[in-house]
């Protein structure tokens, strides 16, 4: 005997709500397998439900679209801190400048090598006290650091911080309408119980393949265990004629 499996995905709820739907519109009152009360429930849910489906996926979407973008303003502002840090230890080891500049960048123990700049946070971190300790500098009259120069790491580093932003901007816009559909799914699911029941229980007296027959047209689904598929299959065959 096969058995009735719910919609556990969004898009399969939507499909039950919207067959519910159409049937709803299309049959007359007393005709209708399900009664009119649970219809008005459908009538009433239906459009704020597709209207937060389509608000996910756009959210999800537009993170998704933005994300290759903004890993490529991540990894260049990356290169920008590194080679500026790494210009400093340079000039630091050939004798040019004295190792106490380190203190402007607040990079004292990382003479020999790079501060750690593997997540986003650190990036932010150390581009912000590059930028603000070589400003200090020039404006004590040192002599800049170039090749790259300040300037055009704060550029790249700017790029990547409002990326960032952005890109938590969408995360948060995504999370909020993941939310948003997550509270709804307990009341779809409710109504698409309701309305299996009821239809289940109008051809309660129906031979079983009729039922269910009859069930599938509003929407409702049966899973064949594996042991029943085959003996369906030969019962489909023989109903259709084929030998």
């Amino acid at each position: 005997m096969p058995y009735r499996r719910l919609p556990n995905t969004d898009n399969a709820r939507h499909k039950a709500l919207l067959k519910a739907y159409h049937k709803g519109k299309e049959t007359p009152p007393f005709k209708l397998a399900f009664s009119q009360s649970t219809y008005q429930k459908v009538v009433s849910f239906l459009s704020g439900f597709e209207k937060k489906i389509i608000l996910q996926k756009s959210a999800l979407t537009n993170q998704i679209e933005r994300n290759k973008d903004y890993h490529f303003l991540q990894k260049k502002a990356k290169l920008y801190i590194s080679h500026f840090v790494q210009v400093v230890n340079m000039a630091i080891q050939r004798g040019e400048i004295s190792s106490a500049i380190l203190e402007y960048y607040k990079l004292n123990g990382y003479s020999k090598k790079l501060p750690p700049l593997n997540t986003e946070e650190e990036i932010i971190k150390w581009g912000e006290k590059l930028i603000d300790g070589e400003t200090q500098r020039v404006r004590k009259g040192l002599s800049p650091i170039t090749n790259p120069t300040i300037a055009v790491v704060k550029v790249r580093y700017e790029k990547f911080l409002e990326a960032y932003r952005n890109q938590k901007n969408l995360q948060l816009s995504n999370n909020r309408s993941l939310k948003e559909l997550a509270d709804l799914r307990p009341i779809a699911d409710d109504i698409i119980l309701q309305i299996w029941n009821e239809v289940e229980e109008s051809f309660k007296d129906l031979p079983d393949d009729l039922r269910r027959e009859k069930a599938i047209e509003y929407g409702l689904v049966y899973v064949y265990r594996k042991n029943e598929l085959s003996d369906h299959n030969l019962f489909s065959s023989r109903r259709l004629g084929i030998s």
